[in-house]
């Protein structure tokens, strides 16, 4: 399951990730406008409230000052939530069908 993504060693893939996550932006999160121009989309975001890498705090801190982020908290989860059993499932209820996830804030 885990080959491709982690295809060029596992050390390399978290340093690619932690590059990422506490690189420059170029960009202030906070000041991101609304994308959907009609008012009508949005966007989903899930994090574990265990995660070591994405501060549940932070995930909080963006969904509360950002209207148009549906903010999902999974408890007892950490990074690799998506994988755990019937996770895909409840995540692509949620952006198919509209379905409102137990942990949807």
């Amino acid at each position: 399951m885990f080959e491709n993504v982690t295809q060029q060693g596992e050390f390399e893939s978290f340093h690619r990730e932690m590059m990422i996550v506490f690189g420059n932006w170029e960009f202030d999160h906070m000041n991101l406008k609304n994308p959907f121009l009609d008012g009508e989309g949005s966007v989903h975001l899930w994090n574990g409230d265990e995660d070591g890498f994405v501060p549940v705090t932070l995930q909080r801190y963006i969904a509360e000052r950002l209207p148009w982020i549906h903010y999902h908290e999974v408890p007892g989860a950490g990074h690799l939530f998506p994988f755990a059993d019937g996770m895909s499932d409840a995540i692509l209820k949620a952006l198919l069908l509209g379905e409102k996830s137990l942990w949807q804030r």
